[in-house]
């Protein structure tokens, strides 16, 4: 049986990695968002408006609950799913944890595309953008950390280093 589980902050290549690894290994692969997105039928920025991010993050720790208990699975988590509830020591127990490390001014650079998707990054400037990200970063890395295995994926800017960065996995993992 397969079950890995990646994290990391917004932006870190969780999905691509996801998908990538989940393809050659030929199981499913499951984003925690797409996934509560498909259960809740609202999108996640839907979810945060009626309900805050209190209300999304109890329905987050549910649905990680249930996604961590597939088998033969790949799952990618949001950003802030490591950081909530006891949520971070109930996946390692689940699966092999690998923290996606990433640089400040890198995840700068893949997030400024995609803010307005993204519920927590709405409306900023450039200048308050990269510095939420770095705060974001220091309160979240002590979570991060606490994964079994981390994996810097700061340089994943082409589909060579994309395959590179899943062989890197299936190596710490042994797999």
């Amino acid at each position: 049986m397969i079950r890995i589980i990646l994290i990391g902050y917004m932006g870190a290549g969780k999905t691509t990695i996801g998908k990538a690894l989940a393809k050659e290994l030929n199981v499913p692969f499951y984003d925690l968002d797409w996934y509560i997105t498909s259960r809740m039928r609202k999108t996640v920025a839907q979810i945060f408006e009626e309900r805050g991010e209190e209300g999304f993050r109890e329905i987050e720790r549910n649905m990680l609950h249930e996604v961590a208990e597939f088998e033969d699975v790949i799952i990618s988590c949001g950003g802030g799913t490591p950081c909530f509830f006891d949520n971070i020591d109930y996946m390692n127990q689940q699966a092999p944890v690998v923290y996606l490390k990433v640089e400040p001014e890198t995840l700068y650079m893949h997030l400024k595309m995609s803010k307005n998707d993204r519920p927590l990054l709405r409306g900023k400037s450039q200048e308050k953008l990269i510095t939420f990200i770095r705060e974001q970063l220091k309160l979240r890395e002590p979570f991060y950390t606490k994964a079994r295995y981390t994996l810097d994926v700061t340089l994943m800017d082409d589909y060579e280093k994309i395959k590179i960065s899943v062989a890197k996995i299936r190596e710490l993992l042994n797999i």
